[in-house]
C-alpha cells in the first residue's frame, strides 16, 4: 500500500517529490510543542512558534526551533561545542555504532502502541544519528498509524547538524529537565549517553509511556580508557539505574560487539565527542595522539521503563 508521508512546510519546497521517495508510515509534524515559558501550546504562525500569550520563537532556516530560553541556561553555550558535535558526526558516519542503532530500533518497534497517533522523543539526540537510523528503519513498516519523531538537545551546534542530517523530524532546542513539550504527549523517550531526567520526563510522558535508556557498561571502551586513565573506572551494570517509584524497570537488553578504528582521526574524533577529552590525563592523551589504530569492546546497556504515576 501506498501511504502518504506529512512533513513541515518549512522544511520542504517540494513536498510531493520528496514524498513519492517514502512508503509505508504517515511521519507527522510534531504537534505538542509548548511555550519553556508558561507550558502553554505552540502554534506555528508565518515562521514562528507562538503561545496564546504572545511568547514567540523563530523557526530557524535550517528548520529548528529553539526553546530554551536564557533563564533555563547554565552558560551562555550549554552542551556539545561545534568541534564535538563534529567529532561525532565524522565517527558515526562511519557506523561504528550501527549495531547500537539496530538494536535500540528493534527495542523501539517492541514498545510502539496501539495508538493512532504516536510520539518518539530522542532526548539528548546530538546530531541526530539514532534517531535518523531510526526514521529509515520506520520505513520498511506496514503500518498506516502517524508518528511523530522529535529530536531534542541542549546543544545548538548540535540542532543545527541534526537538522541537516533529516529532514523528516522536528528538531529543538531544549533541556531534558525541563522539556518544552505539552503534559501526557509523549510515547516514548530514548537517550543514548546521556544525562537523562525522569523527574522531567514525567511532564511530557502518556501514563504507560516508555523510557529507554542506552548507557555504557562496565566493558565499554575499556581499552581507550585503560590508555588514556592511570585508574580506569568501570562502567555500570544492567538495572542499576536510579528512579523513582512512579517508574518500572520492564526489560534490560545488552549488547557487545568489536569495533577496529584504522586512523589516528578516527581514534582522536572517539575522543573528542566523549568527556573523555576533558578528563584523560597529559600522558593518556600524548598516547592516543601518536596512535594509528585501535581495537576496541562495545558493550552497551539498554534499560526500558515503564511510567505509570500513582494516582
Amino acid at each position: 500500500m501506498q501511504v502518504r508521508f506529512f512533513y513541515y512546510s518549512m522544511y520542504c519546497s517540494d513536498v510531493n517529490a520528496q514524498c513519492s521517495k517514502m512508503h509505508a508510515m504517515n511521519i507527522v509534524a510534531a504537534n505538542n510543542l509548548a511555550c519553556p515559558i508558561d507550558k502553554l501550546e505552540l502554534v506555528q504562525k508565518q515562521g514562528c512558534y507562538q503561545c496564546v500569550n504572545g511568547h514567540c520563537f523563530d523557526i530557524a532556516k535550517q528548520g529548528y526551533v529553539n526553546l530554551l530560553p536564557v533563564q533555563h541556561k547554565k552558560s551562555k553555550d550549554p552542551g556539545d561545542s561545534k568541534a564535538m558535535v563534529q567529532a561525532r558526526s565524522r565517527f558515526l558516519d562511519n557506523d561504528f555504532y550501527k549495531p547500537i542503532a539496530d538494536k535500540l530500533s528493534k527495542i523501539i518497534f517492541k514498545n510502539l502502541s496501539d495508538d493512532k497517533n504516536f510520539c518518539v522523543l530522542d532526548a539528548g539526540c546530538g546530531e541526530g544519528y539514532y534517531l535518523n537510523q531510526l526514521i529509515n528503519a520506520v520505513q520498511a513498516l506496514n503500518d498506516e498509524r502517524d508518528l511523530a519523531f522529535i529530536g531534542m538537545d541542549i546543544s545548538k551546534p548540535a540542532i543545527i547538524a541534526a537538522s541537516r542530517r533529516n529532514k523528516w523530524a522536528s528538531w529543538v532546542v531544549g533541556s531534558n529537565s525541563q522539556p518544552p513539550f505539552l503534559k501526557q504527549s509523549v510515547d516514548v523517550i530514548f537517550c543514548v549517553f546521556g544525562f537523562h531526567s525522569f523527574q522531567g520526563f514525567k511532564n511530557i510522558l502518556k501514563s504507560g509511556g516508555k523510557v529507554i535508556l542506552v548507557e555504557p557498561g562496565k566493558k565499554h571502551l575499556q581499552e581507550l580508557r585503560e590508555i588514556i586513565y592511570s585508574e580506569p573506572a568501570g562502567g555500570k551494570s544492567a538495572g542499576k539505574t536510579n528512579h523513582d517509584s512512579d517508574y518500572t524497570l520492564m526489560a534490560t537488553h545488552t549488547l557487545e560487539f568489536k569495533i577496529n578504528l584504522e586512523s589516528n582521526q578516527q581514534i582522536m574524533d572517539l575522543l573528542t565527542m566523549t568527556p573523555h577529552l576533558f578528563r584523560a590525563n597529559r600522558q593518556g592523551k600524548s598516547s592516543i595522539e601518536s596512535m594509528d589504530s585501535l581495537g576496541l569492546m562495545a558493550d552497551i546497556i539498554f534499560s526500558v521503563f515503564e511510567y505509570n504515576p500513582a494516582v
